[in-house]
């Protein structure tokens, strides 16, 4: 569903935030192959962008966010909330600034990758219990190494509004501290960059 005539959904609630704007150039350098589309042989024939919305809609209120005219995509995600943002090929920032002024009443992001299907939907709801709980930026690790997806408190709301370029978040994660949370998750390490990732997840 678009999400245009009901923001208020999101009001003081945590919000999970699915990037899905990018155009995975790696994946596909001509373009006309989108990863997330891609049909997951472990997901009972779901695809990657259906698979990563499904998991996050379990645990949180969810905004997917798209790049403009990917119709395919829209049919993937058409029962969830979704927006389109007209500056994605700016970079990752654009599309998750966009997303959050979208939901800007919410008390917290969770943002999540759409290439990046395996979260467990318990991680999502663990990251926004500890947001819920005081903190203002919260990661998760898996084996001792950070991951994806990281939430921010309400705090971070200007920060958040005001990034730029292809780097998404990471300079408010080298700038600010961060609640590192240990959970037992290796899809927090996993995301679809290549065709091999596709082969592999069948492995």
């Amino acid at each position: 569903m678009n999400l245009s005539q009901n923001l208020s959904r999101y009001s003081g609630r945590i919000v999970g935030l699915l990037l899905a704007a990018g155009r995975g150039r790696r994946f596909d350098p001509t373009g006309m192959q989108s990863k997330l589309l891609q049909v997951l042989p472990t997901a009972d024939g779901r695809t990657v962008l259906a698979s990563a919305a499904a998991n996050l809609a379990v645990a949180l209120p969810l905004c997917i966010v798209l790049r403009p005219g990917v119709h395919d995509q829209i049919a993937q995600v058409a029962q969830y909330p979704w927006v389109e943002c007209e500056t994605a090929d700016d970079g990752m920032a654009a599309s998750l600034a966009y997303g959050v002024q979208q939901t800007s009443d919410a008390a917290g992001w969770i943002i999540a990758l759409a290439d990046m299907p395996y979260v467990q939907s318990a991680t999502f709801r663990a990251l926004a219990s500890a947001l819920q709980e005081g903190a203002d930026i919260v990661a998760p690790t898996y084996q001792g190494r950070r991951g994806n997806p990281v939430g921010f408190s309400r705090l971070h709301l200007s920060r958040l509004l005001a990034l730029r370029g292809d780097q998404g978040a990471r300079s408010l994660l080298q700038s600010h501290p961060v609640c590192e949370l240990a959970l037992d998750d290796p899809g927090i390490h996993q995301d679809i960059d290549t065709v091999a990732d596709i082969r592999q997840s069948s492995a």
